[in-house]
């Protein structure tokens, strides 16, 4: 006899909903009364964010009107963006965490108004509207800020560098390694990751292709235990001024479960 058979939809619920979005998604396939019950909005309405309903309301995506698996499911496969088009939200897909990029729009980038030093392009591989591309610079220096509330609270965060070089007239980073570091309130972390952004380099090992066109470094990793009162900064030099760099392209600085990104 089936345990659907014994016990009432909303005690079933109850169960699959305390689970995770992965046994909930087996608990599916079992039989069609089960698959009835494992994909009610009641069950993945308890692996949306709590304040999912907000983000989504603060983008352009007309998500609100379907049903909470099919929210979720979309969250994972396909970013929305909000502030504006200058930040993206989605889901880890095994965990439900949130996962949020800030596009170069939202970064502070020294000169970055300056077209003689960089300008503001639209690529179609890129989620957002803008991306920024190094035309000539020979310091070096970006800065982005995140509060710690809207990130999933006890988990594991890597923040990576999402780039790409042009494939022509790319200079200034063969010779020079960039700096990249990470500071949480309250945490003192002294870590200065050093990585060249050319993949022929030693450092390579730091690069990965990321499969949309784009490639990233892992700047550095944290706890989220902060509440709601904490902030991460992230910063990203090069202020060798006799090596003229040109030729990078930002898509943005992201952040996402340290343990499914690794």
């Amino acid at each position: 006899m089936e345990i659907t058979s014994i016990l009432p939809e909303e005690c079933l619920c109850l169960i699959i909903s305390l689970t995770s979005p992965e046994d909930a998604c087996r608990s599916a396939m079992i039989s069609h009364a089960s698959r009835s019950v494992a994909n009610r909005d009641e069950v993945w309405e308890k692996f949306l964010p709590s304040d999912c309903r907000s983000i989504i309301s603060g983008s352009s995506s007309s998500l609100l009107s379907l049903g909470k698996k099919d929210v979720y499911f979309h969250l994972c496969f396909h970013p929305i963006l909000i502030q504006n088009g200058t930040m993206s939200f989605q889901l880890e897909k095994k965990s439900g965490k949130k996962c949020y990029m800030m596009g170069a729009r939202a970064l502070s980038i020294i000169q970055g108004d300056t077209p003689a030093h960089w300008i503001w392009t639209s690529l179609q591989e890129s989620r957002f509207p803008e991306t920024a591309e190094l035309k000539q610079v020979g310091w070096l220096h970006m800065r982005g800020k995140i509060e710690t509330k809207i990130l999933s609270s006890d988990t594991n965060y890597a923040v990576y560098f999402v780039f790409k070089l042009r494939k022509e007239h790319t200079t200034g980073f063969t010779q020079r390694s960039v700096g990249f570091h990470v500071h949480v309130d309250k945490i003192d972390l002294r870590e200065v990751r050093m990585v060249s952004l050319d993949p022929l380099r030693d450092e390579s090992q730091y690069i990965r292709e990321r499969g949309d066109g784009w490639m990233e470094i892992e700047m550095g990793a944290f706890f989220n235990n902060c509440g709601d009162d904490g902030s991460v900064e992230f910063s990203i030099w090069e202020a060798h001024t006799n090596y003229v760099k040109q030729g990078l392209i930002i898509e943005g600085i992201e952040l996402k479960p340290k343990d499914i990104a690794s």
